[in-house]
């Protein structure tokens, strides 16, 4: 059994359905701290839709908040998070604006997990 994101008839990720039902928890959770929207709603056939807009905007405050904070455990937390939510970013075509001085580190976890991640 698989958890879709979607957008619109294009599958950006077909999670394995623990895997995206624990994304989509952490993602809602993330965004009601950052206190914005995620851009991810359940469907009712079982997949989770992605707003690519919306969804761009809270990416680009989870990275603010990932960078900005120099508590590690915060960092690591934020980190499987931000990276992932990154990758589906790209999917959407979407981007957010990243300091130079993380684009390499992030670019680089982002092309491993992609891998990872079927579409």
């Amino acid at each position: 059994m698989s958890y879709p994101f979607e957008r619109g008839d294009e599958t950006l990720w077909d999670a394995g359905y623990h895997s995206g039902q624990l994304y989509f928890a952490l993602a809602r959770g993330a965004a009601e701290f950052l206190d914005v929207a995620p851009g991810l709603t359940p469907t009712p056939q079982g997949s989770c839709a992605v707003d690519g807009e919306v969804f761009q905007v809270f990416v680009q405050r989870l990275y603010e908040l990932y960078t900005s904070s120099p508590n590690e455990v915060l960092r690591g937390l934020g980190h499987g998070l931000l990276v992932t939510s990154l990758v589906l970013l790209d999917r959407t075509g979407g981007r957010i604006a990243v300091r130079p001085q993380d684009a390499a580190a992030l670019d680089e976890a982002k092309a491993a997990l992609a891998r990872t991640m079927a579409s």
